[in-house]
């Protein structure tokens, strides 16, 4: 049967493609709250394709935050039951001048798809929405019952989908869960992520005088903001970019040789990826590879720092404000409230006199690894190699979908991370873009995936 399903997406790629476009095209960026009404938009396009592919339940569910859509297709008792979680909201587009084309005006070139969301994770998503309609549309039967769970807070955090998640515990049962939202190691190179670093974040922000002083009068007398932040932001890491956060790395298990052993065997090209970023060498942790530091290892980094004058010129102030966006990547068994709390406790004690400090936390997500020899895991495996011909490599991912955790422990089934992008597409940046190959033989490695799960007894 899986033939007459992948011949039925390449007799209807155009019309995919097409609707791929008015996807795409749909600015539901969760962040900000004046396209509140471009993500309910986005929430409603989902519902109705599920109701297009003939799913017998689809529908919009409130949360005290942006609606989730869930829907499900249950043709055969005996058959497993797979969960497909994604997320339709996308990322800000800023800045907006670096982009080549107009972020939600999609356009193909280079047999590459261009738009905000392409690969993170509207393309993803679609590709599982048209695998479905495949297998609904060409067969009598389907190999496995299916639900979906599309949300649209990924991109801030997924603030309410894990209450929502616990309420909806019965509702959203499975054998499994299948993610696309990662990527390939490199072109043509198929990967299994089996684990993601969680997140924590906070802002600082720095007060001084009642409101910007004039630099003649007040200059070397009174703290500057933005020297006590700057002060605060040297004192995370030291020379060797060891952070400095006291109990910071105290909960990580030590990593296997096993598991180092593995990730050596990840390609890696150091030169190829210093001429893609621009850059004259790469940095990091002192006694880790790359690999493990964009992987295995925690992070603390400032994600933006502000203060003072920003316009054109000059303008000779002590600015009376200044602040730091900070987030840090987590690995097993860190815990994201424990780290906000270290890190709020690391700046008080650090905070130079002359100026108040506020901190406020915000994205917050747990960690997660699975073991990657699960049997729905090799499959997933098999059906990879059948389509991209090449062996499978296993990762563990740098980035966070702070919900995977959340899911695994609430529903407490196996998390399949089967991603279909590229390190190079551009998410959460300008140009952001989809390669077409991986487009194809996604939706033909899902439709083998499947298929092959019908024998899964979980």
């Amino acid at each position: 049967m899986q033939n007459e399903v992948i011949e039925y997406l390449k007799k209807h790629r155009e019309k995919h493609l097409s609707e791929l476009k008015e996807f795409l095209s749909i600015q539901s960026i969760s962040a900000l709250s004046s396209h509140n009404e471009d993500v309910k938009k986005a929430a409603e396009w989902v519902k109705n394709e599920l109701e297009n592919i003939d799913f017998g339940h689809a529908e919009i569910m409130s949360t005290e935050g942006h609606p989730v859509v869930y829907g499900e297709y249950i043709s055969n008792e005996n058959a497993p039951t797979v969960l497909v979680y994604g997320h339709y909201d996308v990322q800000p587009v800023d800045p907006v001048e670096l982009w080549d084309s107009e972020p939600f005006d999609a356009t193909i070139r280079d047999d590459k798809i261009y738009a905000r969301g392409a690969t993170d994770d509207k393309g993803q998503v679609f590709m599982h929405l048209k695998v479905m309609e495949a297998i609904l549309k060409s067969s009598d039967e389907s190999p496995v019952n299916f639900k979906v769970l599309i949300e649209g807070e990924e991109e801030v955090g997924s603030p309410n989908l894990p209450k929502f998640a616990q309420e909806k515990k019965d509702l959203l049962e499975a054998d499994l869960i299948v993610v696309s939202d990662s990527a390939l190691v490199e072109r043509g190179k198929p990967t299994i992520t089996y684990g993601l670093r969680g997140l924590a974040g906070i802002q600082i922000d720095v007060t001084g005088a009642k409101s910007d002083l004039h630099s003649g009068e007040y200059g070397g007398g009174v703290v500057n903001p933005i020297h006590a932040l700057v002060k605060i932001v040297d004192s995370f890491r030291d020379e060797n970019n060891r952070i400095q956060v006291d109990g910071f790395y105290d909960r990580i298990p030590e990593l296997s040789q096993e598991e180092r052993d593995a990730l050596a065997s990840v390609p890696f090209d150091e030169e190829k990826l210093k001429n893609e970023l621009n850059v004259s060498e790469l940095d990091g942790e002192e006694g880790y590879s790359y690999v493990e530091r964009t992987s295995v290892r925690p992070t603390l980094e400032v994600n933006g720092i502000y203060g003072g004058f920003q316009g054109e010129g000059i303008k000779t102030v002590l600015p009376n404000k200044a602040t730091a966006k900070v987030t840090c990547r987590l690995v097993p068994d860190q815990d994201p409230d424990e780290i906000v709390e270290l890190l709020t406790n690391h700046v008080e004690k650090h905070k130079p006199k002359g100026v108040s400090v506020d901190i406020k936390p915000f994205d917050k997500g747990k960690p997660y690894v699975t073991p990657f020899d699960h049997p729905v895991i090799q499959m997933a495996a098999k059906a990879y190699e059948k389509v991209y011909q090449a062996e499978t490599a296993y990762i563990r991912g740098g980035g966070s979908i702070p919900i995977v955790a959340e899911l695994d422990e609430i529903l407490n089934v196996p998390v399949v991370l089967m991603g279909f992008g590229l390190p190079d597409e551009n998410l959460h940046a300008p140009n952001e873009h989809l390669n077409l190959e991986n487009f194809d033989k996604g939706m033909e490695t899902l439709a083998h995936y499947y298929y092959m799960l019908n024998d899964y007894k979980g």
